[in-house]
C-alpha cells in the first residue's frame, strides 16, 4: 500500500511540474466547466519546503543544492542573446501562474521588455478563445475521449470513488468532466485555490500578460509553437501515466500548495536548476527518476529543440523578447545551451 501511494505521489509531482512548465489554459477549462466553487476567503496556504529542510534536514537541502550546482545554466531567468549585425534579443524564463510575485517583473526584465520590438511566447493560441475552440473542434481526441470511451473506463471502482470524492470537494461533479482526458483535469486540480480564483476572475498568467502588454504598446506578438503541438506532446504520454498523475495529484491534497509555493520561491530566486532536484527530494525513489526522464524527454527536451529552431528566426531579426517556461532554460539541452550551439552569444543578466 505504501508503495502504491509513493508511486502516485511521485507521478503527481511530475504532473505538477508539467503544469508549471506548460502554458496555463486553466481559466479556459474553468469557463467550460462553469461549475467550480472556489470560495472568496480561500488564500494560498503553501509553505516553502526548502525552509523546512534548512531548519530540520540541512543535509537534505545541501544535497539538493549540490545536485542543482551540476545543472548547466541552472541559475538566472534573463539571458541576453546576441547575433551579428542586429539588435540584441532577450530570453526570459516564465512561470505560468498569476501570482503577484511572478507577474511583477524584475527591473532588468522590464527594461529588456520595453526595448524589444517583438514579444514571443510559447503559443499565442491561448490568447484567442476562438482559436482554442477551433483547435478543440479540429483535434478533439487530444483533449477529450471520443466515441463511447470515457475517463471512468480507465478506472477501477476504488479509483472512481476516489476521483468522484476529490472532484466534488473542488465543486466539480464527475459527470461534467467524464469525457475529459486526465491530463486536462490535472492542469486544474494541481493549482492552489487562490490561483484558480485569480484565473476565474480574469487574471492573466505571466506569459499572457506579457503578450497583452506588448500588443497594447504596438509591439509584434508571436509564438514558438501551437497549442495543438503542446497538446500532442502531452497526449503522447501513456494513458496509465496520465491516470496515475491525476489520482496522485488529487491524493496530494494540501501538499500541492507546498510544492507550488516552493516552486515560486525557487523561480523568483532564479534557481531554475533546483526545480528537478527539489522534486526528487520531496518524493525520492527510482520511480520518480524514471518517470521524470520520460516526461523530460517528451515535454521538455524535444520541445526545446523545436523552440530553439523557431526562436532563431526572431533572434536573427533582432530586438525580440522571448518568454518561455523557465524549465526550458537550464540543462545541456536547455534553450540557453541550444542557442549557444547555434552560434549566438547568450549571457546571463543580473536581475537585482
Amino acid at each position: 500500500m505504501f508503495r502504491d501511494l509513493s508511486e502516485k505521489l511521485s507521478t503527481a509531482l511530475l504532473r505538477i511540474l508539467g503544469v508549471l512548465n506548460m502554458l496555463a489554459f486553466t481559466s479556459f477549462i474553468l469557463a467550460l466547466l462553469g461549475a467550480t466553487q472556489v470560495r472568496a476567503e480561500d488564500h494560498c496556504r503553501g509553505r516553502n519546503l526548502l525552509s523546512d529542510f534548512a531548519a530540520n534536514q540541512p543535509e537534505r537541502l545541501a544535497a539538493i543544492e549540490k545536485e542543482a550546482a551540476q545543472v548547466a545554466n541552472g541559475s538566472g531567468l534573463l539571458w541576453k542573446v546576441e547575433a551579428k549585425g542586429v539588435a540584441p534579443s532577450w530570453l526570459f524564463g516564465t512561470m505560468h501562474v498569476t501570482d503577484p510575485r511572478v507577474v511583477d517583473l524584475p527591473k532588468a526584465a522590464k527594461v529588456a521588455f520595453e526595448e524589444a520590438r517583438t514579444v514571443v511566447i510559447e503559443t499565442t493560441d491561448v490568447l484567442d478563445r476562438k482559436a482554442m475552440m477551433a483547435a478543440m473542434a479540429q483535434h478533439p481526441e487530444l483533449m477529450m475521449f471520443t466515441g463511447a470511451e470515457k475517463l471512468t473506463d480507465h478506472l477501477d471502482e476504488r479509483q472512481q470513488a476516489e476521483l468522484k470524492a476529490a472532484l466534488e470537494e473542488r465543486g466539480i461533479p464527475l459527470q461534467t468532466v467524464i469525457k475529459m482526458k486526465p491530463w486536462m483535469l490535472v492542469s486544474l486540480a494541481s493549482l492552489p485555490e487562490c490561483e484558480t480564483q485569480r484565473q476565474e476572475q480574469g487574471a492573466l498568467v505571466l506569459d499572457a500578460l506579457l503578450a497583452a502588454d506588448a500588443a497594447s504598446q504596438g509591439k509584434a506578438v508571436a509564438g514558438l509553437e501551437t497549442m495543438v503541438e503542446q497538446f500532442q506532446a502531452m497526449a503522447s504520454l501513456p494513458m496509465d501515466f496520465h491516470i496515475e498523475g491525476l489520482l496522485g495529484t488529487l491524493a496530494l491534497g494540501d501538499r500541492i500548495d507546498d510544492v507550488i509555493e516552493t516552486m515560486i520561491v525557487l523561480y523568483t530566486a532564479g534557481e531554475t536548476g533546483m526545480f528537478q532536484p527539489m522534486m526528487g527530494a520531496v518524493m525520492p525513489g527510482e520511480d520518480t527518476e524514471a518517470g521524470y526522464a520520460a516526461f523530460e524527454e517528451v515535454m521538455v527536451t524535444r520541445r526545446n529543440h523545436s523552440m530553439a529552431k523557431a526562436a532563431a528566426d526572431f533572434i536573427d531579426e533582432g530586438g525580440a523578447f522571448i518568454a518561455v517556461g523557465a524549465l526550458h532554460l537550464p540543462g545541456e539541452e536547455g534553450l540557453v545551451a541550444l542557442l549557444q550551439e547555434r552560434g549566438y552569444t547568450v549571457s546571463p543578466v543580473e536581475m537585482r
